[in-house]
């Protein structure tokens, strides 16, 4: 697939028709066909030859390729602008500010000028926003002579105080590199890392001090690159004790309390990582710290993380045997519009997952029909691991549905497309399990012998209770309740029970 393509195939159905209104606006001429050319593009199953014959009647391809330039082009240029609309309003309001100031600063307008430039400098200094500060500070002494009010001795001192942050910061950064590139070659089947002791030396390699030096900023993408690496192996298990404790180490620093938008990600990332330990009541502990910062400043940052939130707790409750209120929640946050696309598919297929354990097959069957797109535009947008999720929720769905023709189209599909992926990426017991969910739609009767479970018991490679996936082990529930002919859900209980007893 070439970069045009690869592209256009990431675009959702609202970003087709926005840019498809973007192209209509920039063209002065009513016979150009760059909006032709992008919606047969939007075709997956054409080739280029036959986008070609679709737009032109001559052989020569001179025009063909210019016109897919010109429209790679402006695909540039809609992202760019749809990006700076969606960009962190704060960074631009104090951009904003500073250009705004140096124009006054032209004009011979100090007092207004600096005006502005202390109320940027207060927005800057509260976020942490450092690059942003050292270009205000720089401008601040550069017209000190024009203003008699400022003590230019401080700022020179707050400018160096802001450099040695910014410095930090940069160090920081390089560090979160170093560990992310340590974590690259991470597969399901490797150790895992003793992250603690990866951060002590790395710490120790820049001299710099874990207590004195981190914010929420740099927390997060710690947090976020151990959630990686757990997220690679499946193994979220032993990263839990780390998390916590560092963040308990930044949260008795006063003056780390800004950053709201890092703390609420922090939050969110660590009651994820208990919810994946099904420690069901400490992630619903954090998940409600996590809520209560959100509901700060006028519930500022409410709206970017309620999706997050909502799923999370319908998770926890789904799997403490609350399950009427965990399909409420997830029910009325369903019709919600947002940008987090990746949230909202996840909320779709958890939405699934839960009617089919509550045996509400056909409730199931319409909320996964708003899976529209190809496993490409999945692909793309969510990874592979969710996409094979996906496909594998819907092969269940079909057989709880006897859908028998669509089952067995899917299995094809499905062997066809992943099994060269799962042996490269050494999971080959998702392709064990889908063969044992193939034998049950096949010949269900002898799914309840002993042959079949001990064939069952011995075609794993079992690992510790604690350290199982939650997912897979709901995916396993599935084949368990046909095993021993119980409730789907009463059995995934059960499963996850034991595992809890086990913490």
């Amino acid at each position: 697939m070439n970069k045009l393509n690869s592209i256009i195939s990431s675009f959702s159905l609202d970003e087709q028709q926005s840019f498809i209104q973007f192209l209509d606006k920039k063209n002065k001429r009513k016979d150009a066909k760059n909006i032709q050319l992008f919606k047969l593009l939007t075709q997956d199953n054409l080739s280029s030859k036959e986008v070609h014959a679709a737009l032109y009647k001559t052989k020569s391809t001179d025009a063909y390729h210019a016109l897919r330039k010109r429209l790679f082009q402006s695909i540039i240029e809609f992202l760019a602008n749809s990006s700076l609309e969606e960009e962190n309003s704060i960074d631009l309001q104090v951009i904003k500010y500073i250009i705004v100031a140096r124009s006054l600063l032209l004009r011979k307008q100090h007092k207004l000028a600096f005006k502005i430039l202390d109320k940027a400098e207060t927005i800057a200094k509260e976020h942490h926003l450092f690059s942003l500060l050292n270009e205000l500070y720089h401008t601040k002494i550069q017209y000190a002579y024009s203003n008699s009010f400022i003590d230019l001795e401080i700022t020179i001192k707050n400018f160096n105080k802001n450099k040695k942050d910014l410095a930090l910061e940069d160090q920081l950064n390089i560090i979160y590199a170093k560990i992310r590139q340590s974590l690259s070659t991470i597969t399901p089947n490797n150790e895992a890392i003793d992250f603690k002791t990866l951060l002590t030396s790395t710490l120790n390699e820049h001299n710099i001090s874990l207590n004195e030096s981190m914010s929420f900023k740099s927390l997060h993408q710690l947090v976020t690159i151990v959630s990686f690496s757990a997220f690679i192996t499946n193994d979220y298990y032993k990263i839990e004790a780390f998390l916590i404790e560092t963040y308990n180490q930044i949260i008795t620093h006063k003056d780390k309390e800004k950053q709201p938008f890092y703390h609420i990600q922090t939050l969110y990332l660590i009651a994820n990582t208990l919810f994946r330990n099904k420690k069901f009541e400490t992630s619903l502990i954090y998940l409600q710290m996590m809520h209560e910062k959100m509901m700060l400043n006028r519930k500022k940052h409410y709206n970017a993380f309620k999706l997050k939130y909502h799923l999370l707790k319908s998770l926890n409750l789904n799997y403490s045997n609350k399950q009427q209120e965990a399909i409420t929640i997830l029910e009325n946050i369903i019709t919600t519009k947002h940008q987090d696309t990746e949230t909202l598919l996840d909320i779709y297929l958890s939405l699934v997952m839960l009617y089919i354990q509550n045996t509400q097959y056909k409730k199931a069957a319409r909320s996964f029909s708003k899976f529209y797109h190809t496993d490409t535009w999945y692909i793309n947008k969510v990874g592979y691991e969710w996409t094979i999720k996906k496909n594998l929720i819907e092969i269940i769905l079909h057989i709880e549905l006897e859908n028998l023709d669509l089952v067995e189209s899917r299995l094809l599909s499905f062997k066809r497309k992943y099994y060269s992926y799962l042996k490269e990426i050494n999971q080959e017991r998702v392709i064990t399990y889908l063969n044992f969910v193939e034998t049950y739609y096949k010949n269900p009767e002898t799914v309840t012998s002993n042959t079949f479970k001990d064939k069952v018991e011995n075609s794993f490679e079992w690992i510790e209770a604690q350290r199982e996936d939650i997912f897979v082990m709901s995916y396993y529930a599935w084949l368990k309740s046909k095993m021993e002919n119980q409730s789907l859900y009463q059995t995934t209980l059960e499963l996850v029970k034991k595992v809890k007893n086990v913490n």
